[in-house]
C-alpha cells in the first residue's frame, strides 16, 4: 500500500534500473535528475545502477552491477551484452527482493526485469528516450546516404538488428512506455502500438544559478549550434538557412559539440564562411546559451533535446524542428519549422535579425516558461505517467488490487 509522503500525497515505492553510471553525461544525468526529483517528493526510491558517477541524497537503497570494491568495471571489460545481461539480473533479483509498487527500466537490460515486476503483478515502465529503433536507423541511414555518407559502424543509431529485437522485447513485454515527446510518441503509432500504452511525460533543465541572461550585445545575430555535429542533428540545415539569410552578413554562428570527420568534409565550404565558428565541445552549455540570441536545432531524429529546454531556461530563442522533441508553443517559446524545410528556418532568421521586438518578445516567453521546464515539473509529469499503481497492475496478478 501506498503511504502519505513527506511533501504530502501518494508516497510511491519505486525500482529504478539503470543499466549505466548514474550521474554521469548524457542519459545518466537524466536518470540522475529523474531520480533524484523522485525523492525531494518524497517518494521511496531504490536505484540499482551499473555504477555511481553522482550520489542521490536520501535514496531507500542503492545496488550496482557493475562496481567491485568500490571500483566501476567498464561494460568493455566483459562485453557491452554481456554487462547489460548481467545488470538486468540484478535488477531482476531486486524486484523480487523489495517488491516496489513501481518498476522504471531503461533500454538494452530490462527483459528479465520486467519479467520479475510481471509475475509480481508489479507495473513497469519503460523509458524511451529516443524515437522507435526502427524508425531512428531508417531516418538516419537516408539522411547519410543523401549526404553520401555511410553511418558510423556501432554507432548509436547505425542498424543493429540484435539491439532492435532486444528493445522490441522489452517494448512488447513492459506495461507502458515513457515516451518524452510527441516526435517520439508518433513513430510508435505509426508502427501499430496501442495508444494507451503510450505514457507522455517530460525531460527538464538544472539552471545554473551563476548564469544569467546577457545577450549577445552585437549588432547582428548570435546563432549557437549545440550537440553532437553529425548528419542526425541537421547543421547541414542550419548553415544552409544561416547562409541564405540576412543574419550571416553581420551575425555569427557558434558551432559547439564533437564533429564527425567524414561529416565535416562534406560540410567543409560551409563552415568555412567568415561568420561560421567552429567552437569544439563546451563545458559550459548555459553560458553559452545565456551570451546568444538563438538555438538553431534542425534536428532530423530526436527524442527531447535537454538543450532546448536549457535555451528556454537562459532566454535563447529555440528555432528548431518538429522532431526536436522540443517542449514548446510556437511563436510564445520559439519557433518551430517541419523537418528538412530549410526554406522555413531561413524566414524565420531573417524575421529575428531584422525585428529585434520580436526576438525580445520571445526571449521573455521563453525564460517565463522556465518553471514548466524544471526537473520538479518533470518529475510531476513522471508520476502521473506511473499513474496510480492498481489500476497498471498485469491482468490476473496477486497485486491487481492494490492500492
Amino acid at each position: 500500500m501506498a503511504s502519505t509522503g513527506s511533501k504530502g500525497g501518494q508516497r510511491v515505492s519505486i525500482l529504478y534500473s539503470f543499466p549505466h553510471a548514474i550521474g554521469a553525461p548524457g542519459i545518466g544525468w537524466t536518470a540522475w535528475n529523474q531520480v533524484n526529483e523522485l525523492v525531494r517528493a518524497g517518494h521511496e526510491v531504490h536505484v540499482v545502477a551499473a555504477s555511481v558517477a553522482r550520489r542521490v541524497p536520501g535514496l531507500a537503497s542503492v545496488e550496482t552491477s557493475l562496481t567491485v570494491a568500490g571500483r566501476r568495471i567498464p561494460h568493455r571489460a566483459i562485453g557491452r551484452d554481456r554487462a547489460l545481461a548481467w545488470h538486468d539480473t540484478v535488477a531482476a533479483r531486486s524486484v523480487a527482493r523489495r517488491a516496489p509498487e513501481v518498476v522504471h527500466v531503461w533500454p538494452l537490460a530490462a527483459s528479465r526485469t520486467i519479467a520479475a515486476a510481471a509475475r509480481s503483478g508489479i507495473p513497469s515502465f519503460r523509458e524511451v528516450p529516443n524515437t522507435h529503433t526502427g524508425n531512428a536507423y531508417e531516418v538516419v541511414a537516408r539522411e547519410s546516404a543523401r549526404l553520401g555518407l555511410t553511418p558510423r559502424a556501432g554507432a548509436s543509431h547505425s542498424a543493429d538488428p540484435r539491439r532492435l529485437a532486444t528493445e522490441e522485447r522489452e517494448w512488447a513485454t513492459a506495461t507502458a512506455l515513457l515516451v518524452p515527446s510527441e516526435a517520439v510518441a508518433t513513430t510508435f503509432l505509426e508502427r501499430g502500438f496501442d495508444p494507451s500504452r503510450l505514457r507522455r511525460h517530460r525531460y527538464g533543465c538544472t539552471p545554473d544559478a551563476t548564469v544569467t541572461r546577457i545577450g549577445s550585445g552585437s549588432t547582428g545575430l548570435t546563432a549557437v549550434f549545440l550537440g553532437r555535429v553529425e548528419p542526425r542533428k541537421g547543421l547541414h540545415h542550419a548553415l544552409d538557412a544561416w547562409l541564405a539569410s540576412s543574419a550571416c552578413g553581420h551575425g555569427r554562428l557558434l558551432v559547439f559539440g564533437a564533429i564527425d570527420d567524414d561529416y565535416r568534409s562534406v560540410l567543409a565550404d560551409r563552415l568555412a564562411h567568415p561568420s561560421v565558428e567552429l567552437r569544439g565541445v563546451t563545458n559550459a552549455p548555459m553560458h553559452e546559451l545565456a551570451g546568444a540570441d538563438v538555438l538553431l536545432l534542425p534536428t532530423i531524429e530526436e527524442g527531447s533535446a535537454l538543450v532546448t529546454y536549457e535555451a528556454q531556461v537562459a532566454g535563447c530563442v529555440p528555432l528548431v524542428s518538429t522532431a526536436a522533441g522540443a517542449l514548446l508553443d510556437h511563436d510564445v517559446h520559439g519557433l518551430l519549422h517541419d523537418v528538412g524545410d530549410v526554406a522555413t528556418l531561413t524566414a524565420q532568421l531573417d524575421l529575428l535579425a531584422g525585428d529585434p521586438d520580436t526576438l525580445a518578445r520571445l526571449s521573455a516567453g521563453a525564460m517565463a516558461h522556465a518553471p514548466e521546464l524544471s526537473w520538479a515539473a518533470a518529475a510531476q509529469s513522471l508520476l502521473a505517467a506511473y499513474g496510480r499503481t492498481s489500476s497498471l497492475a498485469p491482468k490476473g496478478s496477486e497485486r491487481a488490487d492494490a492500492a
